[in-house]
């Protein structure tokens, strides 16, 4: 059973279940999430816990006498088991699968690890574990979710705001929900009264956006043209690598290209041979409205002279040259207009 992360903590008090499958990249939540099931544990009497990581030294036979050891001192036990590529391998996956069908109600077992596919989803072990329990996934809150997720936090402050509020929390904090709950934290201190507005707020946030590789890539698909400069600075401030970036784009670039063709050929377009699942084949879709196989080649080109550029290290603000290279994906007519030697060059 899937629980949505903002509906976890109600969930668990209504019902209490024997497995937790916890997954994601987003720490704001997964934080939450795993405080308030230890909490809930040593309420139900889970007063033992068993922390166990499965990295490449991890003894699989550890888990197994963990879940079959008797304590002395203590009738209940919590095991937390993180796994740090999200998958648990051939004897992992096996022995996860007996637990699953053999654990006792004196067992309280919790896994967690980083983002997951479907391809993890549809495993044996997983399926097993989620039938006695349940999982939820903790990805990054974006527009509405976002705003949501901040409006039900300062109701819960106690806060009365603006919607404008709301707007200029998220876009403070995008990308960053850890950074969001702590503003609101301050707001609590700095304004006892529960009054804010833009203008107080303006005053009391830091600007703490962060943002990664593959959200930038989605945006520039999606042809969010400010949006996608933005999340450009905050990667520039936050001192990511260029060629990591260029990387990116060249891969999107070869993914545009190649569906591209099976368009024009009229061929049928299998987005899983690309590694695009559905909740990302709208975003290829919209780029290639906006882009022709002409336009793809000029970016094409424009990309081989960048990442060989960025390679000799002969660009002084690789940035700019890089937010020229995402605004050509998102539809902006700059193919005629080539950036001046002394913004590209040494």
């Amino acid at each position: 059973m899937q629980i949505f992360p903002d509906k976890f903590i109600p969930t668990l008090e209504r019902e209490f279940r024997g497995c937790y499958l916890i997954f994601g990249d987003e720490p704001q939540q997964k934080f939450e999430i795993l405080q308030a099931l230890r909490s809930k544990a040593k309420q139900q009497g889970f007063t033992e816990r068993t922390v166990l990581v499965a990295d490449t030294d991890f003894s699989w036979n550890t888990l197994l006498d963990a879940t079959q050891a008797m304590s002395l001192f203590a009738d209940r036990t919590l095991i937390e088991l993180e796994l740090p590529t999200g998958k648990p391998g051939t004897e992992g996956a096996g022995l996860l699968t007996d637990i699953a069908a053999n654990l006792s109600p004196d067992t309280l077992l919790i896994i967690h690890g980083p983002r997951i596919g479907k391809d993890v989803q549809r495993t044996k072990w997983f399926k097993a574990l989620d039938s006695i329990g349940a999982f939820t996934l903790c990805y990054p809150l974006e527009g509405n979710a976002l705003s949501g997720w901040l409006s039900r936090r300062l109701q819960q402050a106690g806060f009365q705001f603006t919607p404008g509020c709301v707007k200029m929390l998220a876009d403070f904090c995008e990308g960053n929900l850890m950074a969001g709950a702590q503003e609101i934290e301050k707001l609590i201190l700095a304004y006892p009264d529960k009054q804010i507005d833009e203008q107080k707020l303006s005053q009391a946030l830091v600007d703490q956006s962060r943002f990664n590789v593959f959200q930038l890539v989605d945006v520039m698909l999606q042809g969010d043209k400010e949006r996608c400069v933005k999340m450009l600075y905050r990667l520039e401030s936050e001192g990511i690598e260029p060629n990591i970036i260029i990387w990116a784009l060249i891969r999107e670039w070869q993914t545009l290209w190649n569906v591209c063709q099976l368009q024009q050929s009229r061929q049928p377009i299998v987005w899983q041979k690309f590694g695009i699942w559905q909740n990302r084949q709208g975003f290829y879709q919209q780029a290639l409205k906006r882009l022709n196989s002409e336009q793809l080649t000029r970016i094409g080109d424009q990309l081989t002279q960048a990442d060989f550029l960025f390679k000799q290290e002969s660009v002084v603000r690789p940035y700019i040259k890089l937010a020229h290279l995402c605004l050509l994906f998102a539809g902006v007519p700059l193919l005629h207009m080539p950036l001046s030697d002394t913004e590209m060059a040494v």
